[in-house]
Parts: C-alpha cells; structure tokens; sequence
C-alpha cells in the first residue's frame, strides 16, 4: 500500500484548528486518504490545568477534533457534529512534551460516523483516548458556499 499523506483545511478561527485565533491551539491535521488522521502538538504551558499538567478540556477537544476529522479523508468539506463522547485518561499528559494524536474511522454508514482517537507521550504509551459518534450537520446549519469565505482552506506549512 502506498505511503500518501494529504493536509486537511485549517479555518481562521475554531479553537483547535483556527490559524489566527491566537488562543486556540491552531493544529494542522493530515490524513493517509484511507482511515486515519493525525497530528502533532505541544502544549504551551498557558493551557495547563494544575501545575505542569495539561487541562482535561483541552485534551477532549483535541480528541474530538481528531475524531471528527475521519470524516473529511474522502472529502475534506464533509462537517460532522459529535453526538457522544467517551473520554477515557489513561495518565497525566505534561504541558511542553510532544505529542502524538491520532484518529481512526472505525465504522460509516449513512449519515453516522464513528471512530476513535488517541493521543500518544511516545510510541507505546496512550495518555488518554476517545471513543466518538458523529452525525452529519443539518444541511439548514451549515452554508457550504461560505467556507471559503470563512476561511476554510490548506494553509501551507
């Protein structure tokens, strides 16, 4: 099987993926075109819940950003909302230590998507993971003709 990575759009101004938002996390997520998404990250000290530990909330964000992400590989405008998830924190995850986050589309069918998501401190050590279920966003929610105008795009690394 071939080794093909794609970067996946960044908005300006979500919380997790917002290139201007300048208190977000700003993450760049790419995908192998099949079933997995991913990313890497270190989190500033300015995220951290108790001393030198990275806030649980900003660990479920970025496993729910992951997650959701399965469901743009096949095409990349494809919004999904979370209808459920389950977090499980397997250990403390240290603020300035790099991290690996991956997502795995493990179920599609009609309009329901589910997969999961991790976030590595190393190779062999998961520091907490997600279980997702996601559903499509109404189409009343969503203007697909203003993404662009939104700010949806591949911003170059």
């Amino acid at each position: 099987m071939e080794n093909t990575t794609y970067q996946q759009p960044n908005s300006r101004h979500c919380f997790v993926c917002g290139v201007q938002n300048s208190f977000g996390l700003q993450l760049k997520f790419y995908d192998n075109g099949i079933d997995k998404v991913w990313t890497q990250y270190v989190i500033p000290e300015h995220f951290q819940g108790y001393p030198g530990v990275a806030h649980g909330g900003v660990i479920a964000a970025m496993l729910d950003e992951v997650c959701s992400r399965t469901a743009m590989i096949a095409d990349s405008d494809h919004f999904m909302m979370t209808a459920k998830l389950d977090i499980k924190y397997r250990c403390p995850v240290p603020v300035g230590h790099p991290l690996n986050i991956t997502g795995r589309l493990t179920k599609s069918r009609d309009k329901i998507l589910q997969a999961e998501g991790y976030i590595y401190l190393s190779e062999d050590t998961i520091a907490a993971q997600a279980s997702v279920t996601l559903v499509d966003i109404p189409e009343s929610t969503l203007d697909e003709s203003k993404l662009q105008e939104l700010g949806w795009e591949v911003i170059s690394d």
